[in-house]
């Protein structure tokens, strides 16, 4: 991946980013995050990855491909692209993951704390 395609999907997060954050359209588009972008090296694809802040996801998916035309236009505007790829919108599920893995670290902390507990009642422990 040459330096140019890097620039241009670090300009392309930046911008999309900036054009949903500031959507006065009304659209619904404000509460959607952008976390990556990713562009194929013949510049024909360009996969946005995103998250949202509320609401439910098949919502989003159909608001982002409702709307596909007007960002690739604007963003085509805002990057001055000789070509602009067709745009893929898909969600990212790494922070929900995350979520998930803290959840499950938490429950097992509680669950050994729970544990030594017990063993002390017991006298299995010594008292500290």
């Amino acid at each position: 991946m040459g330096v140019s395609l890097k620039r241009l999907e670090s300009l392309s997060l930046r911008e999309l980013s900036s054009l949903l954050r500031k959507d006065n359209s009304n659209r619904g588009l404000s509460n959607i995050g952008i976390t990556e972008v990713r562009i194929t090296n013949d510049l024909s694809y360009m996969t946005i990855y995103y998250t949202f802040y509320q609401g439910k996801k098949e919502n989003y998916e159909a608001l982002l491909e409702k709307n596909k035309g007007y960002i690739r236009y604007e963003l085509a505007k805002k990057i001055k692209a000789r070509k602009m790829p067709e745009l893929i919108f898909k969600y990212d599920e790494s922070l929900e993951y995350g979520n998930h893995i803290n959840e499950v670290i938490h429950q097992m902390n509680e669950r050994d704390e729970k544990i030594k507990q017990e063993a002390k009642e017991k006298g299995i422990i010594p008292e500290e």
